[in-house]
């Protein structure tokens, strides 16, 4: 991938004809959870919604984003998981086998992560989810973008709301973000960035 190659714009309106297979998307996601995250706990949670009955569910939470999930192939809602931890067992044996960790290693290190996980406030643990969450959401569309598919973040939609009407616990996943993912059929705007000697600091 040459990043200077991609010129991703966020995209409003797809061809709403076109549809991503799920083998497909799963190389997509699989791609996209390359991501780094604290101490790799990988706590993203994705909930692909395509079909019509998902999209009509999700239509009235998303405020101002309609035309993005009436077109797009699905919409992304990425959501963190405040007890990504319990996937620590699975993740560092995993490493193990795989001949990228030691077995000494993986023990010392899950028997400090896990109690030190666990003793986090709940605004602690909301913060580093989001954040490792927004890495793969970053991610997501770089990916999505090289298998020849435009996205769009959408932070507009009513948080308090989604992760039960997806059938999600809301006391245990946050929403993060929603990425529309699909075919064009516009080609976006042009932005402005500002320069890097407006934003930084040298010390």
């Amino acid at each position: 991938m040459d990043f200077k190659e991609i010129k991703r714009k966020s995209i409003r309106v797809y061809d709403d004809k076109i549809k991503i297979n799920k083998d497909e998307m799963k190389e997509i996601l699989n791609e996209a959870a390359k991501a780094p995250s604290s101490v790799n706990m990988q706590p993203w949670r994705v909930a692909i919604v395509e079909s019509k009955e998902g999209k009509e569910l999700l239509r009235p939470l998303i405020r101002f984003n309609t035309r993005q999930n009436d077109t797009s192939a699905a919409m992304l809602v990425i959501f963190g998981d405040m007890k990504c931890y319990e996937y620590a067992d699975e993740i560092y044996n995993k490493a193990v086998n795989e001949g990228k960790m030691d077995k000494e290693v993986s023990e010392r290190q899950l028997a400090t992560i896990v109690p030190y996980y666990k003793n986090f406030t709940r605004q602690k643990m909301n913060d580093v989810v989001k954040i490792d969450a927004s890495l793969f959401a970053m991610q997501l569309m770089l990916v999505a973008k090289e298998y020849g598919y435009d996205t769009c973040p959408i932070g507009g939609f009513e948080e308090d709301k989604i992760a039960d009407a997806l059938g999600y616990d809301s006391n245990r996943y946050v929403p993060v973000l929603i990425v529309s993912i699909g075919k064009a059929i516009e080609t976006g705007y042009d932005s402005v960035r500002l320069e890097a000697e407006k934003f930084s600091k040298w010390i």
